[in-house]
């Protein structure tokens, strides 16, 4: 698929769907804010997210440090608009800066005037991006070398009841929403290669995935 298509079958997706996707999507995309907690950044740290949807990361992110300097892409023109209003009204136009990008190659320095970040994260993006390594991989190459890269994703549900194993996974199709059941295997090669330490946390009976990539070991 190509970038266009994507980007085009994204805003087709969410074209009405963005006007009450937080207040939906709050119900299911659990632990988000665990992925925020998380972050744990100091004053004047750099963060990303890729595939930043509605904007509803970027901001809680903001409140919860105040010190910090957000960026946010995502390929869905419809998303970012829904985005760029809600940070408007949140008052952090000055501190959240979006762009319009495909998640598997995009310049940071030509869209924000900054090469590398702090903090990386993906949350329920991965697992919409054809060619998701790709934009894993593009992830860490942005990320310091003292930084950390954060993923929060669907699992396989393997302890989740089989009906509603089955449910989710109906559902998740009808968004153009596919897990890999490789995402953990292809993330601790990636943080090998790279030379950084890999945590993985599986929360409510596998229903998500909660992945932190450290600093490289000798940064």
């Amino acid at each position: 698929m190509t970038v266009s298509d994507h980007g085009a079958l994204m805003d087709d997706v969410y074209r009405y769907q963005r006007h009450i996707y937080d207040a939906s999507r709050k119900f299911y995309l659990l632990g988000r804010d665990r992925l925020i907690d998380a972050l744990d950044p100091s004053d004047d740290m750099q963060i990303l997210e890729i595939g930043c949807g509605t904007g509803r990361n970027l901001i809680q992110t903001a409140h919860a440090y105040p010190g910090v300097q957000l960026y946010g892409v995502d390929i869905s023109e419809a998303m970012l608009d829904t985005a760029g209003q809600q940070i408007k009204r949140a008052g952090l136009g000055h501190r959240v800066r979006l762009a319009q990008a495909d998640a598997r190659e995009f310049d940071p320095e030509s869209l924000f005037g900054q090469t590398r970040f702090d903090r990386v994260f993906f949350s329920f993006s991965l697992s919409m991006i054809p060619g998701w390594q790709h934009a894993l991989q593009h992830g860490l190459s942005l990320t310091q070398d003292t930084g950390s890269l954060h993923v929060v994703d669907f699992g396989q549900q393997q302890r989740l009841p089989r009906w509603a194993k089955g449910c989710l996974g109906t559902w998740l199709k009808w968004f153009h929403v596919h897990p890999d059941p490789k995402l953990i295997e292809v993330i601790e090669s990636e943080a090998s290669l790279n030379q950084r330490p890999v945590q993985v946390q599986s929360l409510y009976r596998d229903y998500t995935w909660l992945i932190h990539i450290g600093a490289k070991h000798d940064a």
